[in-house]
Protein backbone atom coordinates (compact mmCIF):
# COMPACT_ATOMS: atom_id res chain seq x y z
CA UNK A 1 0.00 0.00 0.00
CA UNK A 2 1.12 3.35 -0.85
CA UNK A 3 1.76 6.09 1.46
CA UNK A 4 -0.90 8.15 -0.22
CA UNK A 5 -3.50 5.53 0.32
CA UNK A 6 -2.64 4.87 3.84
CA UNK A 7 -3.64 8.22 4.63
CA UNK A 8 -5.93 8.51 2.49
CA UNK A 9 -7.35 5.04 4.86
CA UNK A 10 -6.62 7.22 7.98
CA UNK A 11 -8.55 10.84 6.41
CA UNK A 12 -11.66 8.35 5.90
CA UNK A 13 -11.46 6.82 9.47
CA UNK A 14 -10.88 10.21 10.82
CA UNK A 15 -13.86 11.43 8.94
CA UNK A 16 -16.18 8.77 10.70
CA UNK A 17 -15.23 10.05 13.97
CA UNK A 18 -12.42 7.85 14.93
CA UNK A 19 -9.93 10.19 16.92
CA UNK A 20 -6.65 7.87 16.83
CA UNK A 21 -6.77 7.68 13.34
CA UNK A 22 -6.23 11.28 13.47
CA UNK A 23 -3.20 11.02 16.28
CA UNK A 24 -1.46 8.48 13.74
CA UNK A 25 -1.07 11.23 11.29
CA UNK A 26 0.02 13.32 13.81
CA UNK A 27 2.95 11.09 14.72
CA UNK A 28 3.51 10.27 11.20
CA UNK A 29 3.64 14.33 9.83
CA UNK A 30 4.43 16.05 13.22
CA UNK A 31 8.51 16.29 12.89
CA UNK A 32 8.09 17.25 8.67
CA UNK A 33 6.01 19.65 9.80
CA UNK A 34 7.79 21.13 12.36
CA UNK A 35 11.05 21.48 10.33
CA UNK A 36 8.87 23.10 7.94
CA UNK A 37 7.30 25.49 9.93
CA UNK A 38 11.04 26.29 11.36
CA UNK A 39 12.41 26.57 8.45
CA UNK A 40 9.85 29.81 7.96
CA UNK A 41 9.70 30.75 11.35
CA UNK A 42 13.41 30.80 12.87
CA UNK A 43 11.91 30.91 16.42
CA UNK A 44 12.15 27.54 17.90
CA UNK A 45 10.08 28.35 20.89
CA UNK A 46 6.96 28.64 19.24
CA UNK A 47 7.44 26.02 16.20
CA UNK A 48 5.63 23.17 18.23
CA UNK A 49 2.79 25.43 18.96
CA UNK A 50 2.40 26.85 15.26
CA UNK A 51 2.31 23.31 14.26
CA UNK A 52 -0.11 21.81 17.30
CA UNK A 53 -2.36 24.58 15.55
CA UNK A 54 -1.82 23.17 11.95
CA UNK A 55 -3.00 19.94 13.30
CA UNK A 56 -6.08 21.40 15.48
CA UNK A 57 -7.01 23.51 11.84
CA UNK A 58 -6.41 20.18 9.85
CA UNK A 59 -8.57 18.60 11.72
CA UNK A 60 -11.32 20.88 12.27
CA UNK A 61 -10.88 21.30 8.27
CA UNK A 62 -10.88 17.54 7.72
CA UNK A 63 -14.95 17.16 6.85
CA UNK A 64 -13.59 19.74 3.61
CA UNK A 65 -10.64 17.75 2.69
CA UNK A 66 -12.00 16.29 -0.71
CA UNK A 67 -8.44 14.04 -1.50
CA UNK A 68 -8.19 16.23 -4.93
CA UNK A 69 -4.19 16.14 -3.71
CA UNK A 70 -2.22 14.36 -1.18
CA UNK A 71 -3.25 14.51 2.39
CA UNK A 72 0.25 15.33 3.43
CA UNK A 73 0.09 18.32 0.50
CA UNK A 74 -2.85 19.53 2.10
CA UNK A 75 -1.44 19.59 5.95
CA UNK A 76 1.28 21.32 4.47
CA UNK A 77 -0.62 23.81 2.70
CA UNK A 78 -2.22 24.41 5.60
CA UNK A 79 0.87 24.67 7.82
CA UNK A 80 2.43 27.52 5.49
CA UNK A 81 -0.80 29.67 5.81
CA UNK A 82 -0.67 29.02 9.92
CA UNK A 83 3.07 30.01 9.85
CA UNK A 84 2.63 33.23 7.63
CA UNK A 85 -0.04 33.96 10.28
CA UNK A 86 2.68 33.50 12.89
CA UNK A 87 5.59 35.71 10.66
CA UNK A 88 2.74 38.65 10.63
CA UNK A 89 2.44 38.04 14.68
CA UNK A 90 5.93 38.29 15.03
CA UNK A 91 6.05 41.65 13.19
CA UNK A 92 3.47 43.35 15.51
CA UNK A 93 5.20 41.81 18.81
CA UNK A 94 8.81 42.81 18.62
CA UNK A 95 9.62 40.84 21.96
CA UNK A 96 9.02 37.18 19.90
CA UNK A 97 11.30 38.84 16.99
CA UNK A 98 14.02 39.20 19.90
CA UNK A 99 13.58 35.78 20.68
CA UNK A 100 13.26 34.63 17.27
CA UNK A 101 16.79 36.44 16.65
CA UNK A 102 18.20 34.78 19.62
CA UNK A 103 17.49 31.20 18.60
CA UNK A 104 18.85 31.51 14.92
CA UNK A 105 22.30 30.50 16.73
CA UNK A 106 20.69 27.23 18.26
CA UNK A 107 19.48 25.73 15.06
CA UNK A 108 19.23 22.20 15.26
CA UNK A 109 18.01 20.92 11.67
CA UNK A 110 19.05 18.58 9.50
CA UNK A 111 21.68 20.22 7.58
CA UNK A 112 23.68 21.28 10.49
CA UNK A 113 23.70 17.42 11.19
CA UNK A 114 27.06 16.58 10.52
CA UNK A 115 28.93 18.56 13.05
CA UNK A 116 28.36 15.27 15.41
CA UNK A 117 28.53 12.67 12.82
CA UNK A 118 32.13 11.58 12.38
CA UNK A 119 32.14 8.79 10.05
CA UNK A 120 35.19 6.63 9.60
CA UNK A 121 38.43 7.76 7.57
CA UNK A 122 36.49 11.38 8.33
CA UNK A 123 39.55 14.22 9.64
CA UNK A 124 38.85 17.09 11.74
CA UNK A 125 39.50 19.14 9.29
CA UNK A 126 36.87 17.66 6.62
CA UNK A 127 34.28 17.73 9.91
CA UNK A 128 35.37 21.71 10.05
CA UNK A 129 34.68 22.08 5.94
CA UNK A 130 31.54 20.17 6.44
CA UNK A 131 30.31 22.78 9.69
CA UNK A 132 31.21 25.54 7.71
CA UNK A 133 29.37 24.38 4.71
CA UNK A 134 26.39 23.49 6.11
CA UNK A 135 26.35 27.12 8.22
CA UNK A 136 26.69 28.34 5.17
CA UNK A 137 23.79 26.70 3.66
CA UNK A 138 21.36 27.16 6.40
CA UNK A 139 22.38 30.97 6.46
CA UNK A 140 22.31 31.30 2.70
CA UNK A 141 18.39 29.74 3.30
CA UNK A 142 17.96 32.13 6.21
CA UNK A 143 19.05 35.19 3.98
CA UNK A 144 16.58 34.04 1.80
CA UNK A 145 13.10 36.06 0.35
CA UNK A 146 10.29 34.05 2.09
CA UNK A 147 8.72 32.73 -1.12
CA UNK A 148 12.22 31.48 -2.08
CA UNK A 149 13.08 29.81 1.49
CA UNK A 150 9.78 28.12 1.33
CA UNK A 151 10.01 26.90 -2.47
CA UNK A 152 13.64 25.57 -1.67
CA UNK A 153 12.77 23.98 1.59
CA UNK A 154 9.77 22.17 0.46
CA UNK A 155 11.82 21.28 -2.73
CA UNK A 156 15.27 20.29 -1.34
CA UNK A 157 14.42 19.45 2.68
CA UNK A 158 10.82 17.93 2.27
CA UNK A 159 11.80 16.32 -1.00
CA UNK A 160 8.32 17.63 -2.78
CA UNK A 161 7.84 17.56 -6.71
CA UNK A 162 7.28 20.75 -8.14
CA UNK A 163 3.56 19.80 -8.69
CA UNK A 164 3.07 19.22 -5.18
CA UNK A 165 5.61 22.67 -4.34
CA UNK A 166 2.77 24.31 -6.79
CA UNK A 167 -0.22 23.18 -4.67
CA UNK A 168 1.44 24.05 -1.27
CA UNK A 169 2.28 27.49 -2.77
CA UNK A 170 -0.48 27.89 -5.08
CA UNK A 171 0.99 29.14 -7.42
CA UNK A 172 1.69 27.85 -11.10
CA UNK A 173 4.38 25.29 -11.53
CA UNK A 174 6.68 27.79 -13.87
CA UNK A 175 6.84 29.89 -10.97
CA UNK A 176 8.04 27.32 -8.32
CA UNK A 177 10.99 26.38 -10.81
CA UNK A 178 11.93 30.11 -10.99
CA UNK A 179 11.47 30.49 -6.89
CA UNK A 180 14.00 26.87 -6.87
CA UNK A 181 16.15 28.05 -9.58
CA UNK A 182 16.81 31.66 -7.78
CA UNK A 183 17.03 30.38 -4.53
CA UNK A 184 19.87 27.81 -5.82
CA UNK A 185 21.33 30.51 -7.33
CA UNK A 186 21.66 32.44 -3.92
CA UNK A 187 22.96 29.46 -1.62
CA UNK A 188 25.75 28.45 -4.47
CA UNK A 189 26.99 32.14 -4.20
CA UNK A 190 27.29 32.23 -0.71
CA UNK A 191 28.71 28.68 -1.19
CA UNK A 192 31.64 29.74 -3.77
CA UNK A 193 34.19 30.95 -1.22
CA UNK A 194 34.32 28.09 0.38
CA UNK A 195 33.98 25.66 -2.00
CA UNK A 196 36.06 27.52 -4.61
CA UNK A 197 34.16 26.31 -7.48
CA UNK A 198 33.81 28.21 -10.92
CA UNK A 199 31.45 30.72 -11.69
CA UNK A 200 28.66 29.10 -13.38
CA UNK A 201 29.16 26.05 -11.52
CA UNK A 202 26.33 25.26 -9.07
CA UNK A 203 25.97 22.55 -5.95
Amino acid sequence: MSEADADALLVDRVKRGDVRAFELLVVKYQRRIERLIGRMVRDVDIVPDIAQETFIRAYRAMPQFRGESAFYTWLYRIAVNTAKKALMDLKRDPLVTESARASRDDDGDETSRVENELSDGETPEALLASKEIAQAVNAAIEALSEDLRQAITLREIEGLSYEEISDVMNCPIGTVRSRIFRAREAIAERLRPLLDTKDGARW
